[in-house]
């Protein structure tokens, strides 16, 4: 009797090791073989994380897109700080963002007296940049053009002091090694030097956000920059 017992116990105790053994469930309790749906996982005949196969929802791909309708311009960033540094209130930002670029001219106000204003708080006045623009017309270029434009035949820089025959070029477009924030910087508050604020003799130092490209290396093929690193 206590022998049968034994082997009793012994069979049980090597099915449940063969179980624990050949559990195929995950970390989250799922089993791996079918397709859940919900789990982040993508498992069973799914194709893509929890949709797509026999049993979830379709992948959402570009080719289910539907362009059909009306649709609103939610944001605008050609130049990146333009809005975000000269509108002077939310409103004014968010009816930039849906505005079209013919028809932000009535921006530029706003936009100088912000600019003044910045100055002013620290004891200054604008004066006019390295490219010879005062604050009225400097900030009716940012309001109005603020666009990446594309030049096939010409030149494209947010900035190059000699770009063709010792002209200068700039927001003509940018390139992917283009210091956009730098030049903005220098542009608002650089003065006729480019360094008005340049942090010496007591200014604050407001012509640089002190990040350069660093090491990074720019192809010459879509998407152009490096691979992230691992």
């Amino acid at each position: 009797m206590k022998t049968y017992k034994l082997r009793i116990l012994f069979v049980a105790v090597c099915a449940s090791l063969a179980f624990v053994s050949c559990n195929d469930d995950d970390d989250n309790g799922n089993v791996i073989n079918n397709s859940t749906c919900t789990d982040g996982i993508m498992n069973g005949t799914e194709t893509g994380v929890d949709c797509g196969g026999d049993d979830c929802t379709p992948c959402n791909t570009t080719t289910n897109l539907n362009f059909d309708g009306d649709f609103m311009q939610e944001d605008t960033m050609g130049r990146p700080g333009v809005n975000t540094v000269f509108s002077p209130t939310d409103e004014a930002k968010n009816a930039y963002n849906v505005s079209t670029v013919s028809n932000r001219g009535s921006f530029q106000p706003g936009f100088e007296n912000q600019l003044a204003a910045y100055h002013s708080a620290f004891g200054a006045t604008y004066e006019a940049n390295i490219l010879g623009l005062d604050l009225t017309t400097f900030t009716s270029v940012l309001a109005t053009t603020d666009a990446l434009q594309v030049a096939p035949e010409g030149t494209t820089a947010y900035f190059t002091p000699n770009a063709q025959g010792g002209v200068m070029s700039a927001l003509t477009g940018r390139n992917l090694a283009d210091d956009v924030i730098d030049i903005s910087l220098i542009l608002s508050f650089g003065g006729n030097s480019g360094a008005k604020f340049n942090g010496e003799n007591g200014t604050p130092e407001l012509v640089s956000d002190n990040i350069g490209i660093g090491n990074r290396i720019i192809g010459t093929t879509f998407p152009y920059m490096e691979k992230p690193l691992q």
